[in-house]
Parts: C-alpha cells; structure tokens; sequence
C-alpha cells in the first residue's frame, strides 16, 4: 500500500504525524542508518519499519488473541458473560476487554514498527489536556443541542427523573468510566492507529478497493439496518478523494485514509439493532468530523473526549436510546414522539435528519477554533514521501 511516509532521520516522532504536512520526495525508502530497502525486504519493511499493508493484518490478529485471551480470564472472573441488558457494569467491563487488547496490541506492533512508544499512534502533540476537555464539553454541548432541537420540534418528550439521590452521582460516575472506554476503544482503534497507519501507506486506488469491498459486502450479505448510509458515504467521499488524486495533492493519503476508517466506522454499526440509514451514515459523517479534528489539533484527544461525552449525555444523562439500546440506569427520561425521520424513532436521537446538521455544526466548530492544521509554529515537523 504504497507510498510510505518517512519518518524524522532521529528523535521522537513528530507530534502530527500521519501527513499533516510534506516534503519533496526522496529517492528511496531507508533504513535509519541510511542503508536503502532492496529485494524481497523491501515488500515487508519501509523506512518506518513494517509497511502498512502488513501492519494492519498484524495488529487485527493482535488484537483478535489479546481480546480472546482477555475475554477467557474475565469470563473465569464473572465478570462478563451471558447476561442480557444494556447496563453501566456490562459496558464498563465489556468495553475493558477490547481496551486492554487494544493496548497490547498497538504497543507490539509499536515496537515491531520501531516507534518509542503506542502513544505514535495520533496520541502525541500540543494541549493535550485541553484538546481532550473541550472534546468533552463540545460532545455534550452538540448532544445537547440535538435533543434541545427535537424537543422544540416536539420529536421527543420528557418523563419524569428516573433517578434519585446518590443513584444519580453512582450511575453517572459509572457510565462515565464506561463511555470513557468506548471512547478510546473506538477511538484508538479507527482515528489513532488505524487512520495513522493508513495515512502512511495508502493511495487512491487501494482507498476505492477497500470502499467497494465494503459495499459489495453490505450488497451480498445485509439486509436493512441502515445499509444505504454505507453506499451514501462511500459516494460522497468519492468526488474529493477523486479529486485530490487527480490535482496529486499533498497530504492526500490523511484524507484517503479518513474516508476509509470513516467509513468502516458506519460499516460495523449495521450490526447494530434498531438502526435506520441516516444513524449508519451520521456515524461515518461523525466518523469524518473526528479525523478532522486530528488534522487540526495534531492528536486524538479530542475526539475521545467529545465521543465519549456524546454517548455518555445520550445514554444516561437524557435516557434517549443509543444505537436502538436504551440503558438501564438513566437520569433523565425520553421518548421519541412524531414522523421517525425527525424523532429517529428506536434507533435514537442519532437516527434523526437533525443529527446531520449538529455534526456539521461539530465540523464548524473544529474549523472555526482550530485554524493552524499540521503547520502550527508549535510541534511542526516534516514527513516525507518517498518515490516510488
């Protein structure tokens, strides 16, 4: 998955790394002693170490035996199982098999791939803290502002508390430590070491490979579940990919990569229940908003920061459903009442039309607050390309 993209010749790895800013080509890629990759090493071994088209499958078995293993000893610990509902403990522990895996994981192929640290992977750079804050704030600002929408419209409706006294701190503090998780999962999965190792492997066509894959898997094998959100966001994100291939743009593999992890984000979601397309699609568009934000912040804080407030301010501060689940343990109570194209009916607030305009507010938000992408005076680096 050509081409790959240099890293500094010592140091730490820049802070934005991932083809947020260029160089001119260099002639081939080397080792860091400066001895060029040749013959058959040179399929396996770019100047990062292993070429992305390897990394990926290696992490994705990584991740696969750390979650099989780690799953087996929380099984033998009861403290996951079979038990049904969607409820603060099952999460927070459910979520913390794929986190440790994840962990593990990213920090072999950290140490395959000669970095310093699974912090490489979109973790680095300025503000660290405050990007991660004001991600918390701006998602549950945004969800806010959904529910304050559809209330206005009379798409959703108000019961009365469902929790009192200590419940309220107890669940909250629960669900918070649970959607925390969920945060950096996904996160840490599709927008740090995915949409890092993408970026520096990965052209126009392997992106429209991946894309069709997708969607010929979605033709052949779904039914329903909001599958037209998929083909939807794979179509509009043609045109640009398309078009910074043609102009040779710089930089263009962060934006192939964004589309790919983008939409495999709104891919997995159809196995969610109670989905509609426009939760599928809103989930890849929200997807895209977070990839932005590391091009404009340089990490991935904010992103974790603002997906977990959003899924904590819709699950157990409002009680609205959350991808058709409605958790047990909620503060507020909800309903969605009228047309489900506006209400977003058992999938949610994340089903409605409305959802479509808060993440552009979200994306607005990034580009207004946010101006100095990649380049910032602080933390500038370059990366290169090599020919080939």
């Amino acid at each position: 998955m050509e081409p790959e993209i240099q890293p500094p010749a010592q140091g730490e790895l820049p802070p934005a790394e991932a083809g947020l800013t260029t160089a001119a080509p260099e002639p081939a890629a080397a080792t860091p002693d400066g001895e060029a990759f040749r013959g058959l090493r040179w399929a396996f071994m770019g100047g990062q170490g292993l070429r992305a088209g390897w990394s990926v499958p290696l992490f994705a078995v990584l991740l696969f035996l750390f979650m099989a293993a780690v799953g087996a000893v929380f099984f033998k610990l009861h403290l996951v199982g079979n038990k049904g509902g969607f409820t603060a403990r099952s999460v927070l522990f459910g979520e913390a098999v794929p986190f440790l895996a994840l962990v593990g994981a990213a920090a072999l192929v950290a140490l395959v791939e000669r970095r310093r640290s699974l912090l490489a992977f979109n973790l680095t750079g300025p503000h660290r803290g405050w990007h991660f804050f004001s991600g918390l704030a701006a998602g549950f600002a945004a969800l806010s502002a959904l529910i304050g929408a559809l209330a206005l419209g009379g798409w959703i409706h108000f019961g009365p508390i469902a929790l009192s006294g200590g419940d309220i701190l107890r669940f909250g503090a629960l669900w918070g430590g649970a959607f925390l998780l969920v945060g950096c999962v996904e996160e840490g999965i599709f927008r740090c070491y995915l949409q890092f190792t993408l970026t520096r492997g990965i052209n126009f066509w392997w992106a429209l490979a991946l894309e069709a894959a997708m969607s010929l898997d979605l033709l052949l094998r779904a039914k329903g579940n909001g599958t037209w959100g998929v083909y939807g966001f794979v179509l509009i994100g043609l045109a640009p990919c398309l078009w910074l291939y043609l102009k040779k743009a710089e930089g263009a593999g962060f934006w192939y990569a964004a589309w790919v992890t983008s939409t495999v984000f709104g891919f997995i979601h159809t196995g969610n229940n109670g989905e509609n397309w426009i939760g599928i699609f809103a989930a890849a568009a929200i997807g895209f908003v977070f990839c932005f934000s590391i091009w404009v912040t340089g990490s991935a804080w904010w992103a974790i920061g603002c997906h977990a407030a959003w899924d904590w301010a819709e699950t157990y501060f409002y009680g609205t459903a959350d991808s058709g689940n409605v958790a047990t343990g909620h503060y507020l109570s909800t309903a969605p009442a009228g047309n489900v194209l506006w209400s977003g009916g058992s999938d949610g607030p994340e089903g409605s039309l409305l959802v479509l305009a808060v993440i552009l507010l979200l994306l607005a938000v990034l580009a207004v607050f946010y101006r100095h992408p990649r380049g910032s005076a602080e933390g500038e680096q370059e990366t290169r390309l090599p020919a080939g």
